[in-house]
C-alpha cells in the first residue's frame, strides 16, 4: 500500500491567520477573545516568574478590566472595550464562548455579520453603563464600587442571546434532560436568574449580563420598527475590526478577501458593499479632478484600474 506525505500548506500561525481573515464575525470574535486569554495567561507566567504576582495582577485588571469608579474609568476609557474580550479563567472563557457560538451562528441565518459585531459591541457597551450607573446609584455598592472591576464577554454575549430569543421567541431548542423549550421561555429564565443573583458576590457580573440582554431586547425592538440601530452604528466599530485584521493580514489581502466573498453575500450586505465601493470611487474621481491622476496613490490608481475592468 502506498502512501504519499502532503506537505502542510503553511505552519499554524499561517493557518490560523487564514482562519481569521476568511472567517465570519462571530469567527472573528471567538478569535479574539482567546486570543486576549492566551496573552493574559502568558503575561501571568512571567509574573509569577518575577515574584510580582500581586502588584502585576492589579495592573492588568485594572487595564483590561471597566472599574465602577466613574473617576477611575474617565482615565481608562478605552476598558470599555477591553473588558468585554477579557476573561481570566479558563470555564468562564469556555462557557462564554460555546453560548456565543450558538447563539452567534443562529444569529448570522437571520441577520448580517456587521450587525453581529454591532450587537457584540454595543450589548457589551450597555452592560459596562449599566453596571457603572447601578454601583454608583444605590448605597448598598457605596463602598465597594472603588474597588470593583468587571470583566468578560458574558454582558456583549447576553445581547446576541436575548436578540435571538426574542427575535424568534417561539422557536424551540433541545436542552439536555429537558428536551424542547421555547427560547423566550430561556430568556425569561436567564433574567431571573441575574436579578435573583443580584445579592451575591458577583453582583456587578449579573448586571452587565442584564444591561447586554436589554440591548439585545432594544435591537429586535429597532429592527421590527425598521430602525435598526446595531447595523446603523457598526460603521464607528469597524475601525477596531480593522485594527484586528491588519494584526494578521495587509490592507491587499483584505481587499481580494472582499471580492471573493461578494457572491456569498445577501442583499443587505451586497448593497452595502456596492455602496461602500461606489462612495471610494467617488471618491477617487474627485481627487483627480481637483490634483489630477498624479496625485493619486498607488492603491487609489489600483482600485479605480479595477472598477474599470
Amino acid at each position: 500500500m502506498y502512501y504519499q506525505y502532503r506537505q502542510p500548506s503553511g505552519n499554524i500561525g499561517d493557518r490560523l491567520k487564514k482562519s481569521f481573515v476568511k472567517g465570519n464575525a462571530l469567527t472573528r470574535l471567538i478569535y479574539i477573545n482567546i486570543g486576549i486569554f492566551l496573552l493574559v495567561k502568558i503575561i501571568h507566567v512571567f509574573i509569577i516568574l518575577f515574584g510580582q504576582k500581586s502588584g502585576m495582577d492589579n495592573i492588568i485588571l485594572e487595564n483590561l478590566g471597566i472599574s465602577a469608579n466613574p473617576s477611575f474609568l474617565l482615565t481608562h476609557p478605552w476598558t470599555v472595550f477591553t473588558y468585554m474580550f477579557t476573561q481570566f479563567d479558563f470555564f468562564h472563557l469556555l462557557f462564554n464562548m460555546l453560548w456565543l457560538y450558538w447563539f452567534g451562528s443562529f444569529f448570522l441565518k437571520h441577520f448580517t455579520q456587521k450587525e453581529l459585531t454591532g450587537v457584540y459591541l454595543l450589548g457589551g457597551i450597555c452592560g459596562a453603563l449599566l453596571y457603572v450607573t447601578v454601583y454608583n446609584l444605590f448605597p448598598a455598592f457605596e463602598l465597594s464600587r472603588y474597588y470593583s472591576w468587571a470583566v468578560g464577554a458574558s454582558a456583549s454575549v447576553m445581547a446576541v442571546v436575548f436578540a435571538v430569543c426574542l427575535y424568534l421567541p417561539q422557536q424551540h431548542i433541545y436542552i439536555f434532560l429537558i428536551g424542547p423549550v421555547k427560547l423566550i421561555y430561556l430568556a425569561l429564565f436567564t433574567a431571573a436568574i441575574d436579578i435573583l443573583s443580584i445579592p451575591s458576590s458577583n453582583a456587578g457580573g449579573h448586571i452587565a449580563h442584564l444591561g447586554g440582554a436589554l440591548f439585545g431586547y432594544l435591537f429586535v425592538l429597532s429592527v421590527k420598527h425598521n430602525r435598526n440601530i446595531a447595523g446603523s452604528t457598526t460603521a464607528f466599530f469597524e475601525r477596531i475590526g480593522r485594527f484586528f485584521t491588519r494584526l494578521f493580514t495587509d490592507h491587499k489581502k483584505m481587499h481580494i478577501r472582499h471580492k471573493k466573498n461578494v457572491a456569498e453575500m445577501n442583499d443587505r450586505e451586497y448593497n452595502a458593499y456596492k455602496k461602500q465601493k461606489d462612495d471610494r470611487i467617488n471618491k477617487i474621481l474627485d481627487k483627480i479632478s481637483r490634483s489630477g491622476y498624479e496625485s493619486l496613490t498607488k492603491e487609489e490608481k489600483e482600485i479605480l484600474f479595477r472598477s474599470g475592468k
